[in-house]
């Protein structure tokens, strides 16, 4: 399993810790680098359990494109060496392009998170997303929903297994358990320690280069958190405190802009929101099934069950907004703090049904579209050969 950011070691990992007690020193983690702080990486594998990355990739990380072809370069050589009869890969960033080394020498691929689609060719992430679906041989999508957009590109239905999202039983497991809940004191003290001194509290996150690129979206975005009635804790990345260095931006009198935080300290701030504002697929997943409502600063999106559920408010930082539009947003998002919806992301069981199905197949070496000669079945169009005419065809 390649890895590489941290929402994808949340996702991943009760996944991770099934695969090593099913299948020991035959399972390998590997971490891409391209999240390599502590903050960014190293405090999720604690406070998740996550075992230590078997192999940590050393990418040249100065720009996306030099991320991407050292990924490639550097797993293509940690693939000739590994064998790996198969290769996972979770989401849509950067990390997920490494695909194409696994492909280039034809050992099966599979995806999870897939079929998600955004619709938007504007996004590098939908890019990525799209090339890795059509490149896996098995796909792990989170809902029906998803599965019918692969199935609409073409893809084979019986490569597609509907799952149930990950980050609901990792909730249930971590945080709504109470396993790594902080005490009342603990929490208070943690808020403190951000320069929190009461009052009415949300958060926020904002990482896309979409916005955080964009001078006039990331001024709107720190001009909706100034609006908000109370504190905006915004725990940023680097990425973006750089971006807002550059830009010169201030950050309004309201915000205390922190360092990324950890796993825990995360849903902590979430869980004592009156709302979050975030740019997140992954915080939106997090604050639906918490009951949090979310402001998510999207043009478009590819987690559309966030607002079918009622749970989340839509604000694109790439649209000029009325003074009593900004309003309105804020006070819809407050104002569902009070509502339960019931979220559409899964019954908490779906990191069992992919562990699961993972150890099967790979017992069976069954990797879909690497099955034996004899089981290809045609999906495309019919020139008249028959399957035992593939060969001559």
């Amino acid at each position: 399993m390649v890895l590489g950011i941290r929402p994808d070691v949340i996702r991943a990992s009760l996944i991770i810790n099934m695969l090593k007690a099913e299948l020991g020193a035959e399972f390998e983690f590997v971490w891409s680098g391209q999240h390599y702080s502590d903050n960014m990486k190293d405090i999720f594998f604690r406070q998740l359990e996550v075992p230590a990355p078997d192999v940590t990739l050393q990418l040249d990380t100065s720009s996306d494109h030099a991320m991407i072809g050292s990924l490639i370069s550097e797993l293509g050589s940690y693939l000739d060496t590994a064998k790996p009869d198969a290769v996972i890969f979770l989401g849509d960033t950067n990390t997920v392009t490494g695909s194409i080394a696994v492909a280039a020498k034809n050992i099966p691929i599979v995806h999870i998170e897939g079929c998600m689609r955004s619709y938007d060719w504007r996004m590098p992430e939908e890019k990525f997303r799209t090339a890795i679906d059509h490149l896996a041989d098995v796909i792990y999508a989170y809902v029906d929903e998803y599965k019918q957009q692969g199935v609409i590109e073409g893809l084979d239905p019986e490569n597609i297994v509907v799952t149930g999202n990950p980050i609901v039983d990792v909730l249930n497991h971590y945080f709504i358990s109470g396993k790594v809940r902080l005490t009342t004191e603990a929490r208070a003290e943690l808020f403190r320690s951000y320069g929190y001194i009461g009052g009415e509290l949300w958060s926020m996150t904002c990482h896309r280069r979409e916005n955080v690129d964009s001078r006039q979206a990331l001024s709107r975005i720190l001009d909706l958190a100034s609006r908000c009635s109370g504190t905006v804790i915004f725990p940023a990345g680097y990425r973006t405190q750089a971006r807002i260095r550059e830009f010169n931006l201030e950050i309004p009198a309201n915000t205390l802009m922190i360092d990324p935080i950890g796993y825990a300290e995360l849903m902590e701030l979430l869980d004592a929101s009156t709302a979050v504002i975030t740019d997140s697929g992954t915080v939106v997943e997090e604050a639906a099934v918490l009951g949090v409502p979310s402001i998510q600063m999207r043009t478009s999106t590819e987690r559309p069950q966030v607002y079918d559920c009622g749970g989340s408010v839509k604000f694109d930082p790439h649209f000029e907004y009325t003074d009593g539009q900004i309003e309105a947003i804020i006070n819809s998002a407050a104002g569902r703090r009070s509502e339960s919806w019931t979220h559409t992301l899964g019954d908490g069981l779906a990191s069992r049904r992919i562990a699961d199905d993972l150890v099967q197949r790979f017992k069976n070496k069954n990797w879909a579209g690497h099955l034996p000669n004899e089981k290809i079945r045609p999906v495309a169009r019919n020139y008249g050969y028959g399957i035992g005419d593939l060969g001559k065809a």
